[in-house]
């Protein structure tokens, strides 16, 4: 299909639908609902906090969006060949999974019921609400993303400018009549002492920075689709509208995280940010406030889920041709179905623990992936930064899994080994590992080169 594209120079309106396009596949669920908790969480320390939730939260996915571009990556198969076949393949299948029917998808339809629709419904029939809204849910994202050719045009030019108006239309009236001076507000103790910290933590729970490596496949698919099939112009292509895109999402958290930390002027800390949300917009605009917030949080979940479904068959079907685009796309709506009953709750208690692990694995093979040229893409760097990094990634994940796991025998002998490493009491201790295997990997390398050098100036004296 794409061989019969036509090649032509983007305009300023393609650049905009593009950007407008990409925005709205990472903007989602997590990221209305994670910023305005985290606001609530730091209170008057929301400054802070916000600084290293947009580390992880906007530069990270600019980041990878950026590391797709530098390699020229169809993929998140791509991130991860100079590890192997192998490696790229399952690293691939763990990212799918965990930001598709594991946990990402099903997260959007969640989202979208708890905010949205739930408020109009008596507690005791909200489980039933949820299984007949999910399938709907679902069936609405397989039907929008089935046509790989119109995701770009559905998404970028109808779902998302309505989202913005919305949004929009609500900041307007919070922000002209604020709930309290955020502050003045108060701050849980963990954000006493290290809102910069937990904001970078909290970035995590976005999935962003994995959803732009599997993303990657999608923006690339679209921008052939408007005339850019050389690797080269689609790189440089990406590399743009990825830019605009990241920094107006960066504006949107920290209006959601000064927003979270003022409407502690009115409310207490809530459960989590769909219910804060949901509390904000009813105070100001009572009924017909959730009835916009409804149609708000449907569209903007609508739009991440279209991407991570799409995202997830294009690659299963290039990786695992034995089933097609179709067939691969209706298997991860219906999974995500399965997975989005289970509950909000019990989604975001599971999925941190597999965040916490890929995370790192994320970040270092983002950042490899930027310095490649350096290297050469050299295997060698990435085996020791990656080896280096796995080790704390796991005990990561067994300290942020639920008390089941974590205060177990098992659990708490992890935790204990994990206590001696570097930065372990902030949740970072992949980090100084990981510039560990760097400087072994580069040292590798340049004596490898050294090596390779010597041998080449050997040969023609020989002769």
């Amino acid at each position: 299909m794409l061989n019969r594209v036509q090649k032509r120079n983007l305009t300023k309106r393609d650049y905009v639908t593009l950007s407008s396009m990409i925005f709205a596949l990472f903007f989602g669920a997590g990221n209305l609902i994670f910023p305005l908790h985290l606001g609530q969480l730091a209170g008057g320390h929301w400054g802070i906090a916000a600084a290293g939730f947009l580390i992880t939260a906007v530069l990270l996915p600019l980041l990878s969006v950026l590391a797709v571009c530098v390699t020229k990556s169809k993929g998140v198969y791509d991130i991860g060949k100079p590890l192997g076949a192998t490696f790229a393949v399952v690293f691939m299948v763990l990212i799918h999974f965990t930001i598709g029917p594991f946990f990402g998808t099903p997260r959007t339809a969640t989202v979208s019921f708890t905010v949205g629709l739930a408020p109009f419904f008596p507690a005791k029939y909200q489980s039933l609400a949820l299984l007949l809204f999910s399938p709907a849910f679902f069936g609405l994202a397989y039907y929008l993303s089935v046509e790989q050719s119109k995701i770009m045009a559905r998404v970028g030019k109808l779902l998302n400018p309505l989202f913005l108006l919305l949004l929009v239309a609500i900041f307007a009236v919070a922000f002209s009549s604020p709930l309290a001076h955020a502050g003045s507000t108060s701050a849980t103790a963990a954000y006493q002492t290290a809102g910069f910290t937990n904001g970078f933590l909290q970035g995590y729970n976005t999935m962003d920075a994995l959803a732009g490596l599997a993303l990657g496949v999608t923006i690339v698919t679209a921008v052939n689709f408007m005339g850019q099939t050389d690797p080269n112009k689609a790189a440089w292509v990406t590399a743009r509208a990825g830019f605009f895109s990241m920094a107006f999402e960066g504006l949107i958290y920290v209006l959601l995280i000064l927003l979270g930390a003022q409407s502690l002027g009115q409310f207490k800390l809530s459960d989590n940010g769909g219910v804060a949300f949901d509390q904000i917009v009813n105070h100001y605009m009572g009924n017909v406030g959730q009835a916009i917030l409804a149609v708000l949080i449907i569209t903007t979940c609508l739009t991440t889920a279209i991407g991570l479904v799409a995202a997830f068959a294009q690659d299963f079907h290039k990786h695992f041709g034995f089933l097609s685009y179709k067939a691969w796309l209706r298997i991860t709506c219906l999974a995500s179905f399965l997975t989005a009953n289970v509950g909000l709750n019990q989604i975001i208690a599971w999925s941190t623990p597999v965040l916490m692990f890929l995370y790192p694995l994320a970040m270092a093979l983002i950042f490899l992936s930027i310095l490649s040229p350096l290297f050469h893409k050299s295997s060698v760097v990435y085996v020791w930064v990656v080896v280096f990094t796995v080790v704390p990634a796991v005990f990561d994940m067994v300290a942020a899994f639920p008390a089941v796991v974590s205060q177990s025998t098992f659990g708490q002998a992890m935790a204990h080994v994990q206590s001696f490493l570097p930065l372990a009491s902030s949740g970072m201790d992949w980090l100084v590992p990981a510039l560990v295997g760097a400087v072994f990997g580069t040292a590798h390398y340049l004596l490898l080169q050294r090596a390779k050098t010597s041998t080449g100036m050997e040969v023609p004296m020989k002769r």
